[in-house]
C-alpha cells in the first residue's frame, strides 16, 4: 500500500502533468479564439461597439496567453487569461444587463477551466472576484445606482449562450479525456505495483537456487497442515532431511557443481512427493517436506522410504556419475510438538540419529532421542567449563617389558574429576567432546599435561620410558599437530624420542598428501608413532609399510578371550608374525592375568599393558610404581 501511495505522489509531481496543462490551456486556447472570433462578428454586426471592444480585447488577450504559453511560461499565461476573461466579462455585464446578461453564463466556464489548468489560490482568487463583482453589480441595481434592463431573446443572444456552451462543452470534454488518461495511467501504476509487490513476496519465501519455498514460507505450509489435521483428527508430518557427504563433494567438484547438485535433489524431492505436500529447502544441504492429511505411519514411511529411493539414483555432475544419499528425521504432529518450532527441533534430532544410524536411513523421532540430545548438550556444556576450571586429570597406565617386567612406556590417560559425580573415565565424554570440536582443546592439553610430567619426571631421576599420548582424528584433521608437539617438547625441554602418539586405524585409511605429508613431518620431528587398537579395523601389511610406524597395539578384545578361543590366538598370533615381518613393536593390550601374559610371552608378543601390572595411576603413584624393581620370570 505504501509503494501505491508513492506512486501516485510520484504522479502527482511528474512533469507529465505540467507538460499536460500546457496542453489544456493551449486547446482551450483555441477554441476560445473561435468561439470569441464568432462573438466578435455577431456585435460588429449588431453595432454593439462596446461588447466588440470588449472581444477583441479578449481576442488579444488569448492570443498572446497562447504565445506566452508555447514559450513555457504556462503559470504566467494562465493569470493573464483567465484574470482577463473574469474583468472582460465583469465590465460586459455592468454595461449591459447586468445579471440579466448572458456574459454571467462565462463565469463558470471560466471556473471549469480554472480548476484545470490552474493552482488553488488562482482558482479561489478568481472565485472571490466573481462573487464581488455579483455582489456590487446586485448593490448597484438594489440602490438605484446603475439600472440593468434584460434585453428581448434574439438572434444575437442566441449566438452568445450558444457560444459559451460550446466552450463549456470542449472544458468539459477535455476534463474528461484527461481523467480517462490520469485513471488509466493510475490503473497501469497499480498493476505494476501489484506485480512488483507479488514479485517481492516470491522472493521473499522462496529458496533463489533452487525456488523451492524457504523456511518462511514452509512455516505458514506447517501451520496450515497442523490446522488441517486438528480439524480432521488426522495428522501432519515434517521431515529434515540432509544431504550424506555433501561438503566432500562441494569442496571436490566445486562451488558450482555443488549448486548443480542441489537444484537436482529439489527437483527429485518435489517428484517424489504429492502435489499438496511441500518441498522446502533450509539452508545449505537441508531440505523439509511438510506431509499434510496422512493418516498413519506407514504411509509416512513409505514417503521416506520412496525419497531414499530416489535420492539414490545417481547424478550426472562435470560428466560424472555422482552417487550420494540422505539421512531424514521425522517428526509428526501431534504427538511430537503442537507448532513448527517443535516438530523443526524433534526433526532435526530424529535426523541425527539416522546420521547416527549409518546415513542413508530415516528415523521418527521419540522422546528417548530429547532425553539424549538434552544429556548430550549437558555434557558439552560441562566439558567447557572443565576446561576453563582445570577439573581434568591425568592417569599413566604402566607398559612393561612382557618377559621380564620391566618398565618400558606408560600410557597418558585422561580423567575428568567432575564435581558431581567424581572421577570419570574418558568412554563417558570423549565422543561428545569430538563431535562438539572440544576434543582439539583437550587434546592440546593433554600433550602438554603430559609432556609437564615427563619433565617433572626426568628432574625427579625415575628411570627412563616413553610417555604414549592418544591423538583423536580431529586434532589430526586440523593440520597443526607437528606445530603442536614441537612447541610442547621445546617448552618443556623433552627429547622427541621420549614421546609416542597413538594413532587409530581409521586415521590411516586417509591417504592423502596433507595425511603423509603430517606424518613424516612427525616422524622428522623424533617422535614415536604406533596404532592403537589393533586389529578392529581394516589392517593390511601395505600401510604399514607405507606410514613407517614403530608400534602396534593389540586390541584388548582379542587378548581377553585369548586363553580359551582359537580364532583370537590364531589372529592375535598373525599380527604379531606380521609386526616381526616389519621389524615392529608389539603391545598387548587388556593383560588381567599371568597365563595370558605367559601366552602371549611365547608367541612373542614385546610389551604389555593392563591390570595385571597396573591400573591407570595419579601422578605420584606411578612415580611410586615406576622406582619399584619388577621381575616376572
Amino acid at each position: 500500500m505504501n509503494a501505491l501511495q508513492s506512486q501516485i505522489s510520484s504522479l502527482q509531481d511528474d512533469p507529465v502533468d505540467h507538460r499536460m496543462q500546457a496542453r489544456r490551456l493551449n486547446q482551450i486556447a483555441n477554441v476560445l479564439s473561435v468561439v470569441l472570433v464568432i462573438i466578435g462578428a455577431q456585435t460588429l454586426v449588431a453595432q454593439s461597439w462596446l461588447n466588440s471592444f470588449l472581444v477583441l480585447t479578449a481576442i488579444a488577450v488569448v492570443l498572446l496567453g497562447g504565445r506566452m504559453n508555447r514559450r513555457g511560461a504556462t503559470d504566467r499565461a494562465m493569470l493573464l487569461i483567465l484574470s482577463s476573461m473574469v474583468a472582460l466579462v465583469t465590465i460586459s455585464m455592468w454595461f449591459n444587463q447586468g445579471l440579466y446578461s448572458g456574459a454571467l453564463l462565462c463565469y463558470p466556464v471560466i471556473l471549469i477551466v480554472a480548476g484545470m489548468v490552474s493552482r488553488l489560490k488562482l482558482f479561489v482568487g478568481l472565485l472571490l472576484v466573481m462573487l464581488l463583482s455579483i455582489a456590487a453589480i446586485t448593490f448597484a441595481s438594489m440602490t438605484g445606482w446603475q439600472v440593468f434592463v434584460p434585453l428581448p431573446l434574439g438572434i444575437g443572444r442566441m449566438v452568445n449562450v450558444s457560444c459559451v456552451l460550446l466552450v463549456c462543452a470542449c472544458a468539459v470534454w477535455i476534463l474528461a479525456n484527461d481523467l480517462r488518461e490520469t485513471m488509466q495511467r493510475l490503473q497501469q501504476e497499480i498493476l505494476r505495483v501489484k506485480h512488483s509487490e507479488a514479485n517481492f513476496t516470491h522472493l521473499a519465501q522462496h529458496d533463489a537456487l533452487t525456488n523451492l519455498p524457504n523456511r518462511l514460507l514452509v512455516r505458514d505450509r506447517m501451520d496450515q497442515a497442523i490446522g488441517q489435521a486438528r480439524r480432521y483428527k488426522k495428522k501432519a508430518a515434517l521431515l529434515f532431511l540432509d544431504l550424506d557427504n555433501f561438503k566432500t563433494i562441494n569442496d571436490s567438484l566445486g562451488h558450482s557443481a555443488g549448486d548443480e547438485l542441489l537444484k537436482e535433489v529439489a527437483n527429485r524431492l518435489r517428484g517424489a512427493v504429492r502435489e499438496m505436500d511441500t518441498v522446502s529447502r533450509q539452508g545449505g544441504d537441508e531440505f523439509l517436506i511438510v506431509l499434510t492429511d496422512v493418516s498413519d505411519l506407514a504411509a509416512i514411511s513409505a514417503v521416506a522410504a520412496h525419497v531414499l529411493e530416489q535420492l539414490a539414483q545417481p547424478f550426472a555432475l562435470k560428466g560424472m556419475q555422482i552417487v550420494t544419499s540422505i539421512s531424514i528425521g521425522i517428526a509428526l504432529f501431534p504427538q511430537d510438538g503442537d507448532d513448527f518450532d517443535q516438530l523443526l527441533k524433534h526433526a532435526d534430532i530424529a535426523m541425527y540419529q539416522a546420521k547416527a544410524a549409518g546415513r542413508n536411513a530415516y528415523r521418527f523421532f521419540d522422546q528417548q532421542m530429547n532425553v539424549d540430545i538434552v544429556a548430550h548438550l549437558s555434557l558439552e556444556a560441562g566439558l567447557r567449563q572443565a576446561l576453563s576450571q582445570q577439573q581434568f586429570v591425568l592417569h599413566f597406565q604402566p607398559i612393561v617389558d612382557i618377559h621380564s617386567g620391566q618398565l618400558l612406556a606408560a600410557e597418558a590417560l585422561i580423567r575428568w574429576q567432575h564435581p558431581e559425580h567424581g572421577l570419570m573415565a574418558p568412554d563417558k565424554f570423549i565422543a561428545v567432546a569430538e563431535r562438539s570440536g572440544l576434543i582439539v582443546e583437550i587434546g592440546e592439553w593433554v600433550l602438554n599435561e603430559a609432556c609437564r610430567q615427563m619433565m617433572l619426571w626426568q628432574a625427579a631421576g625415575l628411570p627412563r620410558f616413553v610417555l604414549s599420548v592418544n591423538i583423536s582424528s580431529v586434532q589430526f584433521r586440523r593440520g597443526d599437530l607437528q606445530t603442536l608437539v614441537a612447541g610442547a617438547l621445546r617448552r618443556f625441554g623433552l627429547d622427541a624420542g621420549c614421546l609416542e602418539l597413538e594413532l587409530t586405524e581409521s586415521m590411516l585409511l586417509h591417504d592423502s598428501e596433507a595425511f603423509m605429508g603430517m606424518l613424516q613431518r612427525l616422524k622428522a620431528l623424533g617422535v614415536k608413532l604406533s596404532i592403537d587398537d589393533f586389529g578392529t579395523g581394516y589392517s593390511n601389511l601395505s600401510y604399514l609399510q607405507r606410514f613407517q610406524v614403530d608400534k602396534l597395539k593389540i586390541d584388548q578384545s582379542f587378548v581377553r578371550k585369548l586363553q580359551g578361543n582359537a580364532q583370537d590366538q590364531a589372529i592375535v598370533t598373525a599380527i604379531i608374525q606380521m609386526a616381526k615381518s616389519l621389524q615392529l613393536i608389539t603391545t598387548a593390550e587388556g593383560i588381567e592375568d599371568e597365563p595370558t601374559r605367559q601366552l602371549l610371552a611365547r608367541l612373542g608378543c614385546d610389551q604389555g599393558q593392563g591390570y595385571w601390572f597396573s591400573r591407570p595411576l595419579p601422578a605420584a603413584e606411578f612415580a611410586a610404581f615406576a622406582q619399584r624393581p619388577r621381575l616376572l620370570e
